[in-house]
C-alpha cells in the first residue's frame, strides 16, 4: 500500500479511537449523572470530569474525522462503534424515555394517552413505571403519534431497563435509515456521500441527544429522509407514504408531504399523494385502535409547558417582561403564537417557490424554522432539518452545519435539563439579533442541485 494511503487510514482510526473512548468515558459516567429513576445494569463511574471529557473527545474526534476524504463505509463502521456504549448505558440528556413507556402503558391498559395522563396508572397498579416518570411530565397528555405509542404498547410488563432499550433498539431503525438513505440522497444531488454521512451519522448531536436518549425523533427523521430520497428517485408516492407513517411517529414529518408534491408538479400525483397520506394516517391509528384523538392542540400544547431560555419567544417574552409591567408567562404565550406563525408563513413561502432542484434544502429550512419557533427549541429538534441540508450541495460545507451539533449536545445536561437557566435569556436575546443581522447581510451562494436524479453510483 501506497505510504500516502496508509497515513490517512491511520489518522480515521486514531480519530475514531478517540471518538470511541468519549463515547465510553459518557456511558460510564452517566448513570450517576443523569439521576435517573431506575438502577441501570452498572452504577457508573466517574463524575462531571470524566462525563465532559467524554463529550470533548466525542466531539473532537469527529470533527477531527471531517478534515479527512472518508468513505461512506468507513463513517458506518465508525458510527456502529460510537453507539455501541451509548445504546448500553443509561439513557443521558433526557428522561423522556420513560413518558413513552408510561404513555404505551396506557394504550396496553385500554386507556387513552390523549386523553389520560401517567398519573392515573397509580391507580392500575403501574405505580413503578408512574414512579419512573418525571414529576414534571406526569399530568400531560401524550404529544406523539399513534404508531409510534401502539409499538411501545407492546414492551409493557417487561422491566423498565428493558423497555428502554427496547425503544433504543426501534430508534436504531431511524439510525439504520439515515445510514442508508443520507448518502443516497447526497448523490442524487451531486453533493458528497461521505460528508453528509460523516454530518449526520457521526454527529455528537445525534449519537447523545437521540442515541444515547432513545428520542423518538430519530426513527422520525429516518423515515421521513428514506421518503424524500425515494421521491427524488421518482418513487414519488412511496416517499409520501413514508412521510406519512415517520408523521404518526411524529407530525412534524408531515410537512415533507407538501413540499414533495409541489416540487413533482403533477396534479394527478398531488391528488394521488394527499390521499394516500389521508389513507396511511387513518390506516394507522383505525388499527392501532387509538383514533383520531392524537390529532389534538396536546400536540402543541404539552411541548409548551417547559420554558427554556433558549427558545426565541420564551427568551424574548422573559426579557420583555423584566423590564416592563407584564405577565411573563402571558407575553411569551403570545410571542410564541406569533413566533410559531412566522415560521409557518416562513414555510408556506418556501413550499409556494419549491421546485425538484430546491426542494431539499428547502424543507431542511422549513423544518429548521418550526423547531426554532416552535413552543420549545429543543436542541435535537435542529436534527430534523440538519439531516436534509447535510446532503445538499454547497451547504454541507457551512461552518454553521458542523458548530450547531456540537454546540447543540453542551446546552442539555446529563439530567436532561438545560444548562441555561432562565434568567439567561437576556444573553440568547442578544445573540439571536446579533445571528439574525449577520444572517440579513450574506447571501446565499448555493448551487440548485439537478432536476433529475442521477444513477446510483
Amino acid at each position: 500500500m501506497p505510504q500516502t494511503a496508509v497515513r490517512p487510514q491511520r489518522a480515521v482510526w486514531a480519530w475514531a479511537c478517540l471518538g470511541l473512548i468519549g463515547s465510553i468515558l459518557i456511558t460510564l459516567a452517566g448513570p450517576r449523572l443523569a439521576g435517573g429513576p431506575i438502577r441501570w445494569w452498572f452504577t457508573g463511574a466517574g463524575g462531571v470530569a470524566v462525563f465532559y471529557v467524554g463529550m470533548v473527545a466525542l466531539s473532537l474526534a469527529w470533527l477531527g474525522l471531517g478534515r479527512l476524504a472518508l468513505t461512506v463505509r468507513q463513517v458506518w463502521i465508525v458510527a456502529a462503534v460510537w453507539s455501541v456504549p451509548l445504546f448500553l448505558g443509561a439513557p443521558l440528556f433526557s428522561q423522556d424515555v420513560y413518558s413513552y413507556l408510561a404513555q404505551g402503558t396506557l394504550v396496553h391498559l385500554g386507556l387513552d394517552p390523549y386523553t389520560q395522563t401517567p398519573a392515573v396508572l397509580a391507580q392500575h397498579g403501574q405505580a413503578h413505571v408512574l414512579g419512573a416518570v418525571s414529576p414534571f411530565w406526569r399530568h400531560t397528555t401524550a404529544p406523539y403519534g399513534p404508531l409510534f405509542l401502539w409499538i411501545v404498547s407492546w414492551f409493557s410488563g417487561t422491566s423498565l431497563m428493558v423497555g428502554a432499550l427496547l425503544i433504543r433498539t426501534l430508534e436504531l431503525v431511524g439510525l439504520a435509515l439515515l445510514a442508508m438513505f443520507v448518502p443516497r440522497l447526497a448523490r442524487h444531488l451531486r453533493a458528497d456521500p461521505g460528508r453528509a454521512t460523516w454530518l449526520v451519522a457521526l454527529s455528537p448531536l445525534l449519537l447523545l441527544q437521540l442515541v444515547a436518549a432513545a428520542h423518538n425523533d430519530l426513527l422520525m427523521i429516518g423515515l421521513v429522509v428514506a421518503g424524500v430520497s425515494l421521491a427524488i428517485e421518482r418513487r414519488v408516492l412511496l416517499g409520501v407514504a413514508l412521510c406519512a407513517v415517520a408523521a404518526t411517529i411524529k407530525l412534524p414529518a408531515a410537512a415533507a408531504i407538501p413540499f414533495i408534491l409541489v416540487a413533482d408538479g403533477d396534479r394527478r400525483t398531488m391528488v394521488r399523494g394527499v390521499l394516500l397520506a389521508a389513507g396511511v394516517v387513518v390506516a394507522v391509528s383505525l388499527v392501532s385502535g387509538l383514533g383520531f384523538g392524537w390529532i389534538s392542540t396536546s400536540l402543541f400544547s404539552t411541548p409548551g409547558k417547559a420554558r427554556l431560555a433558549i427558545t426565541p419567544a420564551t427568551a424574548l417574552g422573559w426579557t420583555v417582561a423584566q423590564i416592563t409591567p407584564v405577565g411573563a408567562r402571558g407575553l411569551e404565550s403570545a410571542l410564541g403564537v406569533v413566533a410559531f406563525g412566522a415560521a409557518l408563513v416562513f414555510a408556506f413561502v418556501l413550499l409556494s417557490r419549491t421546485r425538484p432542484g430546491n426542494m431539499v434544502r428547502y424543507l431542511g429550512f422549513a423544518l429548521i424554522a418550526v423547531a426554532v419557533c416552535g413552543p420549545a427549541a429543543w436542541p435535537w429538534y435542529l436534527t430534523w432539518g440538519l439531516v436534509l441540508l447535510a446532503a445538499c450541495p454547497g451547504i454541507q460545507f457551512s461552518r454553521g452545519l458542523v458548530a450547531a451539533p456540537v454546540l447543540g449536545a453542551l446546552v442539555v445536561k446529563a439530567d436532561g435539563v438545560l444548562a441555561f437557566p432562565l434568567h439567561t435569556a437576556p444573553a440568547f436575546v442578544a445573540l439571536y439579533i446579533a445571528i439574525a443581522a449577520v444572517a440579513s447581510r450574506r447571501r446565499p451562494s448555493v448551487a440548485p442541485a439537478p432536476l433529475r436524479p442521477i444513477a446510483e453510483s
